[in-house]
Parts: C-alpha cells; structure tokens; sequence
C-alpha cells in the first residue's frame, strides 16, 4: 500500500498545510514541494488534493491570500489567520492524542 493511499491520512494534508503556512506563506505548487521535503519524501499530496483544500481552508477562514506576480506569473500566496491557527493547534491536539494512544497500544498490548 502507498504511503498515501492509507485511510490514516484522512486530515493530514489540512494538518501539514497549516502547519507549514504558520510559518511563512506559501503559494500552492510551493507547499506541494514542501510537504515532500519535510517528510523526506514519505508524504506526497498531488495538487489535486492540495488546491481544493487551500480554497475549502481559505472560504472558512483559516486562510487568506494574496495575488503576486512574479517574472510575468501571476502566484496566489496563502498565509494563516488567526482561526487558521486555532484549527491547527486543534487539528495537532488530536493527532498527538492518537499518536500517544496508538503508540501505547502498539508498546504493550493490554488483555482483557
């Protein structure tokens, strides 16, 4: 099974995204890339996923945007509001969770 097929990446795209842009903005094409090298490659959205959740992210207010153009391309930098950041630390809450609860099972296993 490839990395992105698993039915665990459900949510990991808006996690990584806003994640990503929390630090700095971004045009699309630009945090498909940055999404390979952070995970070493591991994690590989097409622009296909990535575009439509930046407009789903941007039409609920956890991203704005800006148009610039740049040697005669016209690129849409998106960037983090302050509900976008509230959706990240939520989104990052119930990852660590999961995370912890997984890695506890998978440690020990408990008998009933």
């Amino acid at each position: 099974m490839a990395p992105n097929s698993s039915p665990f990446l459900n949510g990991v795209p808006e996690l990584l995204v806003l994640r990503l842009l929390r630090d700095r903005e971004m045009y699309g094409y630009e945090i498909v890339q940055a999404i390979r090298g952070a995970s070493g490659e591991t994690i590989s959205f097409a622009e296909g996923v990535i575009y439509p959740l930046l407009h789903a992210l941007e039409r609920d207010g956890a991203l704005t945007t800006r148009r610039q153009t740049i040697n005669g391309r016209s690129r849409v930098y998106y960037s983090v509001t302050p509900a976008g950041t509230g959706r990240l630390q939520a989104l990052a809450e119930q990852w660590q969770n999961l995370n912890q609860t997984i890695a506890a099972i998978l440690a020990e296993p408990r008998h009933a």
